[in-house]
């Protein structure tokens, strides 16, 4: 993180993702391009919560999607740097490495549900599939489905495995992604906006269904936001991006208390209520040891 304080914690076996000096850039036109991550550094250990903040445009939703190898394949795309996933390193792995990454390892949940189900398919068959991919036999996927489908907050799982895709309120089909994402049993999942379309109260729902989720089966997560609030609810360290940089890193206290980037002290301006002496700071997490 050049010209950054990195507050981030120093190399260790519970390392599932180690980010180094990755820059990404990315075509915008037929002879023009944009340089969407510079120099970024990020960790994710097992079991931490991590957040990625900052504005659209930023360049965390392509550190995201860099870090789970679904980023467009055009030879337009550079990808500099390293990504390190339970240390084996990704950058220019095959097709069929990041695929094995993203059946046993890495799971992420998209903004838009709508555009990532089936519409074809029943919600309990495409967690179905999920769970088979995460190794389940033949036999249990159906009913490890519907265990899912409950532990993701859909009150009656049996009922909503039979409905499809566009049967569903918008919450709901939020919650279906987080059961795939779940179904796969994987060391990380990466939410990507996850909750942006919905209105506030569903996406204290969402949050609430993906915080307990995780906790649950002690997966480690990305939770990838604009809103710093949002980040803070779930998270136990956060990196702050700006013009594709990391501008800040550090556990979240320490971010709310004693930010040391200008553009963070902005986006805290936004939810200054979160650093008031009556707010639960203490309930956050504390960063998980190695």
């Amino acid at each position: 993180m050049s010209g950054v304080a990195d507050r981030s914690p120093a190399p260790s076996a519970t390392e599932i993702v180690r980010v180094h000096d990755l820059s990404v850039e990315l075509p915008t036109g037929i002879s023009t391009s944009v340089k969407a991550v510079r120099n970024a550094h990020l960790v994710v250990r097992k079991g931490q919560r991590v957040g990625i903040v900052g504005e659209s445009g930023s360049g965390k939703s392509v550190t995201g999607r860099t870090i789970a190898g679904l980023l467009p394949e055009s030879r337009r795309v550079a990808v500099n740097g390293s990504v390190q996933i339970l240390g084996k390193e990704m950058i220019g792995a095959t097709n069929r490495e990041w695929l094995k990454v993203r059946r046993e390892i890495v799971s992420m949940i998209f903004q838009d549900p709508l555009s990532f189900l089936n519409p074809t398919m029943t919600v309990g068959r495409q967690v179905a599939e999920a769970v088979a991919a995460g190794g389940a036999q033949a036999a249990n996927k159906h009913e490890a489905a519907i265990e899912f489908l409950r532990l993701a907050g859909l009150s009656d799982p049996e009922k909503y495995a039979r409905s499809y895709p566009f049967e569903l309120s918008g919450g709901m089909r939020q919650r279906v992604l987080i059961a795939i994402a779940l179904a796969k049993r994987p060391a990380l999942i990466i939410a990507d906006e996850p909750t942006t379309a919905l209105d506030v109260t569903v996406q204290a729902r969402v949050l609430a269904t993906l915080d307990e989720s995780v906790s649950k089966l002690q997966t480690a997560l990305i939770l990838i936001s604009h809103d710093l609030a949002v980040v803070a609810k779930l998270c136990d360290y956060i990196y702050v991006m700006y013009r594709g940089e990391v501008v800040e890193a550090g556990p979240t206290l320490d971010i709310f208390t004693r930010p040391n980037h200008a553009y963070t002290r902005d986006l805290l301006a936004g939810v200054r209520s979160l650093t008031s002496p009556d707010h639960q700071l203490s309930g956050f997490r504390p960063m998980v040891e190695g």
